[in-house]
């Protein structure tokens, strides 16, 4: 794992990220983003306009909470490496709980005028995030789940609001129950099929990272094939039966456009993309309808209950 050192802003290897403290950003990618290469060199990397949120992430983390390291995906992870992508896209979930804090910059969010109550606050605050890309994206899903101390910040860094402080927003904001996002050990409780809604209506460049941004929302490892396009989804799902029992996994239902498809279609057991899952956001634990002690297996011949 590569960290930056807040100070000098130089990238430094560490074995063990729960062997040391540092802040890690979420935010939307841009134009002209710093990589891994580019802050090799540091008269390289300031001729990018992505090394601002750099900067901005150190300097917080470094005077506001004393950190000495700052991790931030653009330029942490070597992706000309594939073995170091696979491995940093295993562990992101587990780097956003072991993180001291997660700073969240959203890049679109305009400061927010004063107004004379905290209920008109919130209620304007609330209408603002729901426009920001932010909430938009597959990746920072898990970023939101994951991290235990969450700051929010707008587009000139001036800070909004804690995830603690803003649970109910948050909750009304994605779907996502405010219980889990105080405490990401909880998603073990929820459904497969609610926690696939919680991505119905996310998106990613890739179509592999549909599948690839979800691993840690269901705490499974696999290998990483970018060209194989919905069959990483596939995969995943495959993963999620061999470790799980939860038959909600199948409840899912085939989506076109923005309508449920109801002609007949020829599929699998399986859905093709976390959009199936829109329609099971209510799914609830109910006198464990899909934990139950009933074993099921995927065979050559389909699913075997």
């Amino acid at each position: 794992m590569w960290l930056i050192n807040t100070t000098t802003l130089k990238l430094e290897s560490v074995v063990d990220s729960k062997q040391h403290k540092f802040a890690i950003l979420s935010h939307t990618w841009g134009d002209g983003e710093v990589t891994f290469q580019d802050i090799q060199d540091l008269a390289v990397a300031r001729g990018k306009p992505g090394v601002s949120k750099i900067e901005a992430t150190c300097k917080i983390a470094r005077n506001a909470r004393q950190l000495k390291y700052a991790w931030i995906d653009a330029c942490c992870i070597d992706k000309t490496s594939s073995a170091e992508l696979s491995e940093a896209i295993n562990s992101m979930f587990a780097w956003y709980s072991d993180a001291e804090v997660c700073l969240v910059w959203l890049s679109d969010l305009e400061p927010m005028p004063c107004r004379a109550s905290l209920k008109d606050q919130m209620e304007t605050l609330a209408t603002a995030l729901r426009k920001c890309r932010w909430f938009t994206r597959g990746w920072t899903l898990q970023e939101l789940i994951a991290p235990r101390r969450m700051e929010f910040f707008d587009r000139e860094w001036t800070f909004v609001g804690a995830k603690a402080d803003l649970h109910s927003v948050l909750s009304a904001t994605t779907g996502i129950e405010a219980s889990v996002l105080s405490d990401c050990s909880r998603l073990r409780y929820v459904p497969v099929a609610r926690r696939m809604s919680w991505a119905a209506n996310r998106k990613t460049t890739r179509i592999e990272d549909e599948a690839y941004c979800l691993l840690g929302i269901f705490g499974i490892n696999m290998p990483l094939i970018y060209g194989e396009g919905q069959k990483a989804f596939l995969r995943l799902q495959e993963e999620i039966a061999r470790e799980s029992n939860d038959l909600s996994l199948f409840v899912w239902q085939r989506q076109r456009g923005n309508a449920v498809n109801t002609m007949p279609k020829l599929s699998g057991i399986f859905a093709e993309s976390p959009v199936d899952f829109l329609t099971c956001a209510t799914i609830k634990r109910q006198d464990d309808q899909f934990h139950n002690d009933h074993e099921f297996a995927i065979t050559n011949n389909g699913l075997r209950i």
